[in-house]
């Protein structure tokens, strides 16, 4: 049987500022004044206006940025500053795309990113950043029109799973995004440490039985 397995993008494929973990939280916007003349305390102020308009593709980032860059003190190219955040936005968590591109050569699998993302963003993460090349689809809140843990979100996305005739599985750092797919009836897990992939109990299985092969079988690939 084939499984669907999702994961989110920031605080997973990308290491974020929210880690747990001080000491690994990563911050794009560290040297956003020097660099742009944007105080990033007062750019913050974007996300709690209605940012999540432009997160489930109901406006575009272009759009609100035009809108509030001048309001906190920023005279420059809209699209420049987008550049900026983009490429800095960008630390991505590469001892865990190992995993999962030995995953793919280890069980029946398809792999999905599943996560709140604009268009723009999403669109730099699967060609920029390459992403398109370890991942079967990205499902994220703009295309969909909805944004996790809403459960349309989840609906839209069961719909690009088709070809996969078991239960999806989603790794995602956060609680309420890990109970919001358990109740539309996938089966998550809460994601801080590689580990928390790597030692899952279905991972871990299928990762055992592609070693005993190449055990019994010198010529099976190593994982």
């Amino acid at each position: 049987m084939t499984r669907a397995i999702l994961f989110d993008v920031d605080g997973v494929l990308v290491h974020s500022r929210f880690h747990p973990d001080v000491e690994r939280r990563r911050f794009w916007d560290e040297h956003l004044l020097a660099d742009l003349g944007v105080d990033r305390e007062r750019f913050q102020g974007l996300f709690k206006s209605d940012f999540m308009e432009v997160v489930t593709g109901r406006r575009s980032l272009v759009d609100a940025l035009d809108a509030f860059l001048p309001t906190i003190g920023y005279a420059g190219s809209t699209m420049r500053f987008v550049e900026y955040w983009l490429e800095r936005d960008t630390h991505v968590n590469y001892a865990l795309v190992d995993q999962i591109t030995r995953l793919r050569r280890s069980a029946d699998v398809r792999v999905f990113l599943a996560t709140n993302q604009e268009h723009l963003r999403a669109a730099y993460l699967w060609r920029e950043l390459r992403l398109g090349h370890v991942f079967d689809d990205m499902l994220y809140a703009a295309r969909l029109g909805a944004a996790k843990p809403d459960p349309v979100f989840f609906e839209k996305a069961d719909g690009y799973l088709t070809e996969c005739n078991d239960q999806p599985l989603l790794f995602d750092d956060s609680t309420k995004v890990v109970e919001a797919a358990r109740e539309f009836g996938w089966d998550a897990a809460l994601f801080n440490e590689i580990e928390d992939f790597t030692t899952h109990p279905w991972i871990a299985a299928q990762f055992g039985v592609a070693e005993s092969a190449r055990n019994r079988d010198p010529a099976v690939p190593a994982g």
